[in-house]
Formats: structure tokens, C-alpha cells, sequence
């Protein structure tokens, strides 16, 4: 199957080289660009990506509240939003506003490729370190607790053992080892995690477990 790709970065040359990079692999094609998020829902509009590559600071609309846009509109594409910094606090918002995983700008073009392969299969490209230090940075007073967050207490001990160790970036295969269970049982509980908790994705449901305290930062 073939992955649809649109690239949204208002640097034209940055642009190009990404269009390349994906361009050149049989199974990725790049169905259009934006330099602004202003034009991103247009844009998905007309091309129906699975796929937005999309740079997390713009001049114009930056790309959080393209990702906002994007999400209440309904839109099925996932997001991957691009970052000089790992640091970059507007990465976590991107997180929050429905972003599936982000990416360095100085990646290597296999990384790139490995990003829009691992979204659009429906995971998320999250780096532990990288997102517990966001949090750390983003989340002030450690989060309203559990216990205040509706969605969380009404998850089962199983259920929040495993969201812990979603926010830790395992896989189901890995977290099936941890726990010495199946793997189609560990899908089934995280798919209970999503449901309890409103989150679309493994990303949103990690994003509230560190803004809620559940999972602390530090």
C-alpha cells in the first residue's frame, strides 16, 4: 500500500529535500506541500494524506495549531512534527494538540523514512527520554494526580500497569514480556486505555498520564 505524504515547513529548501527523500521510495509519495499551517487543512483537504510531515514552528500559523486543526476537523492523517530541538517545548504541545510523534530536523533521511512508515501504521513515534524531559519541563506541580482525572481512575490495576509502561515507550511485543502475557492481550488493554481515557492514539494517552501526574516527569 502506499503511503500518501504531504510536507508542510516554511523553508523551501527544507521542502525539497524531504520531497526527495520521500519521493525516491516506492511505497511513499508525496502528494503536496504548505509553507504556512494556515493552509494545512486545505491542503489535506485536497490530497488526503496519511501523513503530514509538518515543522512544529512556523512564521505564520505554526504547526500546533495546524495539528489542532487538523484534529477537530476530523482528519484521519497523523501528524509528524519536525523540531531543531529535542527540547523544544512546542513539541509537547504539538503532542497535546494530536501530533503522533515528532522528529529532529538533523535526522538522517532513514530516520525520516522510519517516522512515516511507524505513524502511518497506526503507532506512535515517541522517545522516552526526550518526552519525559518535555514533561519535566511543561508540566508544572506535578499534575493534578490520578486520582482527580476521571479518565484514569476508571482504569483497572492492569490497565494503568500498562499505561505506565506505554509512557516508558514499549512496544505490545516488549510489554508482553514485561508482564509475561500474550500480545493480542496486551492490545486489548491498551486498547481499554485509549477508550477509558478519550485519547485517540498511544500518544495522547501518554501525554495526559504525564500532564495528570500519573506518570511523574522527574
Amino acid at each position: 500500500m502506499t503511503v500518501r505524504v504531504a510536507l508542510v515547513d516554511d523553508e523551501p529548501l527544507l521542502r525539497s529535500g524531504l520531497a526527495a527523500v520521500v519521493g525516491a521510495e516506492p511505497d511513499l509519495l508525496v502528494v503536496g506541500e504548505a509553507g504556512d499551517g494556515s493552509e494545512v487543512p486545505a491542503l489535506v483537504a485536497r490530497t488526503a494524506p496519511d501523513v503530514v510531515l509538518m515543522d512544529v514552528r512556523m512564521p505564520g500559523l505554526d504547526g500546533i495549531e495546524a495539528t489542532r486543526a487538523l484534529v477537530r476537523a476530523g482528519s484521519s492523517a497523523r501528524v509528524l512534527v519536525l523540531t531543531t530541538f529535542a527540547n523544544d517545548e512546542h513539541v509537547f504541545d504539538a503532542l497535546a494538540a494530536g501530533a503522533d510523534g515528532f522528529l529532529l530536523k538533523r535526522c538522517t533521511p532513514e530516520e525520516v523514512l522510519h517516522g512515516i512508515r511507524t505513524v502511518a501504521r497506526g503507532e506512535s513515534l515517541l522517545f522516552p527520554d526526550a518526552v519525559r524531559e518535555l514533561a519535566r519541563r511543561h508540566v508544572r506541580g506535578g499534575g493534578r494526580g490520578a486520582a482527580q482525572v476521571p479518565q484514569l481512575a476508571r482504569l483497572t490495576a492492569r490497565e494503568r500497569q500498562v499505561l505506565r509502561l506505554v509512557a516508558a515507550g514499549l512496544s505490545n511485543a516488549e510489554i508482553a514480556a514485561e508482564l509475561v502475557v500474550g500480545v493480542e492481550t496486551v492490545r486489548s488493554h491498551v486498547a481499554a486505555v485509549l477508550a477509558k481515557t478519550g485519547a485517540r492514539d498511544r500518544t495522547q494517552a501518554v501525554v495526559l498520564a504525564y500532564r495528570s501526574g500519573f506518570v511523574p516527569p522527574a
